[in-house]
């Protein structure tokens, strides 16, 4: 069995979904050069060490954090701008859906009922104007081939 699997993360794609903001999902564009997107890790386990020495452990079900960042030409910013004005102007939270395709391993992920965590509302200023990161928190994330 051939492995045709790769490193390359330049095809990979990135689709959002907003309830009743953008009920069709957006495929999200102009990443940063350097810094797509990525999940920090997780710890799943609570762990407690009896006065015995005897360790135990137990799952726990936690959230997960990640993170996407954009050049700052792109339209895809136009999409979390939208996003957390309309949570400033409605003082609520919009709950969002997605799907994370990446080809060259052949894998895809799906994000489940996740929350606009983190937002840069004016991009930094230097030589150029710098890209910006936007933050979510998924319930849970699923991995499947593509």
């Amino acid at each position: 069995m051939a492995n045709n699997r790769t490193i390359t993360a330049a095809n990979a794609i990135i689709y959002l979904q907003v309830a009743g903001l953008f009920d069709v999902a957006q495929r999200i564009q102009g990443f940063s050069a350097d810094d797509i997107t990525d999940t920090d890790q997780v710890e799943p386990s609570e762990f407690s060490m009896g006065v015995d020495g005897r360790l135990s452990a137990g799952y726990a079900p936690v959230a997960v954090p990640q993170n996407i960042t954009l050049q700052a030409d792109s339209l895809s910013n136009d999409f979390f701008e939208t996003w957390w004005a309309v949570e400033q102007q409605q003082r609520e939270k919009f709950v969002a859906s997605g799907t994370i395709i990446l080809s060259a391993t052949n894998r895809k992920y799906d994000l489940t009922r996740g929350f606009l965590r983190g937002y840069v509302a004016v991009p930094s200023l230097k030589r150029t104007i710098q890209p910006r990161r936007y933050s979510l928190t998924w319930e849970r994330v699923t991995p499947a081939p593509n």
